[in-house]
């Protein structure tokens, strides 16, 4: 399950304020907190009051905060790698270190004798290092690696090296944290943020259910709105756009063809591990294809489709006898982000339904269901082979359950 994780700033707003925020966040389902330390101006021991009095306020509403220092900030607050007990005193239970220590040090901070947990800099750190504490022994679950945001337009991480990184990180077993922007008016954070907070800067101006929907699709486990006050209707969307549908199917055949354990055609299927896509149908859909569409359960590609299209070929074992008109579409190719299924002149393959990554001529066999947006179509970037799709419908015909806060 997607962690899901608010951030705050003490030194920009009120502690009673931030209660109040904390305490909305955690009725909707998240967990974390993220705070920077080192960003905190006053003496040591103001602020290490203001943050005791922030974990106290996190962990009355079930929360754990995640508190960002560097060496400096450690050293300021009268701690070392072998002594964290400032930290252990405030109720710590994340340190995120901005900037590293020697893989010794970093050791020595796992073996803490608080069970405080240090998470690593994930944008700026080789996924190397992490792995080399893990050979060496360190309690693996005490490490957890969350990557920067960036305040700065066209400043943020690359796409394809978050990934990358992502995917290294992942064999290790850690968590991995990154974060979105919200886009409720008059937000804050730290350096003057007026653009958001958000790790990838492709994301930056996505809605916030997408932008969470392709970071956990590119393997991020815990999914954190960067700058504060996100809306309230943010975060329910968000909440809803990674909780799991229940699985539903067509047929006592589908039930045993899927299996009890969710394996199909020698593939094994994470029925949770669902990855939602929305759809704008078109007017005139009729009740097979709009059952199709989104009522079917799992859309799967096997893998073995061409760069053109992505692939359900499942539906048609189980609408094959129904009847799917051809119908006119006007144009003599389908674009990319198109939404089309086969039509009775293919009988054989009627009811497959394929998502256009690449212009495609219109040969008759398909019919035009749905439209999917150009930011929408980023989670065929993180969609893999075996992946479980589910087409939610968006627009005046209804909306996904997500978009209805």
């Amino acid at each position: 399950m997607t962690g899901l994780g608010v951030s705050v700033y003490p030194e920009l707003r009120p502690l009673d304020e931030i209660g109040d925020h904390l305490a909305l966040a955690a009725s909707h389902g998240f967990t974390r907190v993220f705070s920077s330390m080192f960003s905190m101006p006053g003496t040591p021991s103001e602020v290490l009051a203001t943050f005791a009095s922030l974990n106290e306020a996190a962990h009355k509403y079930g929360m754990e905060v995640s508190l960002d220092i560097d060496p400096g900030c450690v050293e300021r607050l009268g701690a070392t790698p072998a002594k964290l007990d400032v930290f252990a005193n405030i109720g710590a239970d994340i340190l995120r270190m901005d900037g590293a220590y020697s893989e010794d040090d970093n050791l020595r901070m796992l073996e803490n004798p608080f069970g405080i947990r240090i998470e690593y800099n994930a944008s700026a750190l080789d996924p190397q290092s992490i792995e080399s504490l893990v050979a060496r022994g360190a309690p693996r679950d005490r490490i957890l690696a969350c990557h920067n945001f960036y305040p700065q337009r066209y400043t943020g991480y690359p796409w394809n090296k978050f990934c990358k990184v992502n995917e290294r990180l992942a064999k290790t077993g850690v968590r991995i944290g990154a974060f979105m922007a919200s886009h409720a008016p008059n937000t804050h954070g730290v350096w003057d943020a007026t653009c958001g907070l958000p790790t990838v800067e492709r994301l930056r101006d996505y809605p916030a259910h997408l932008q969470a929907r392709v970071l956990a699709g590119a393997g991020t486990t815990d999914v954190i709105f960067g700058n504060a006050y996100a809306s309230e209707a943010e975060m329910e969307t968000v909440r809803q756009a990674l909780a799991p549908v229940e699985p539903h199917y067509v047929s006592e055949r589908h039930r045993a063809m899927v299996g009890e354990y969710g394996s199909y055609s020698g593939h094994d299927l994470n029925l949770l591990n669902q990855k939602k896509v929305l759809v704008q149908p078109i007017d005139g859909l009729t009740q097979v294809e709009r059952a199709i569409l989104f009522d079917f359960f799992p859309h799967v590609d096997m893998g073995d489709s061409s760069e053109w299209i992505w692939r359900s070929r499942m539906p048609r074992a189980f609408f094959g006898s129904e009847a799917i008109a051809p119908r006119p579409h006007n144009a003599d190719h389908f674009d990319p982000g198109d939404v089309v299924m086969v039509n009775d002149n293919y009988k054989h393959y009627a009811g497959e339904v394929q998502v256009v990554l690449l212009p495609i001529a219109n040969d008759g066999t398909r019919n035009l269901v749905g439209r999917i947006d150009s930011q929408e179509m980023t989670m065929f970037d993180v969609i893999a082979d075996g992946d479980v799709v589910v087409f939610c419908p968006t627009g005046k015909r209804g909306l996904a359950p997500f978009l209805t806060g």
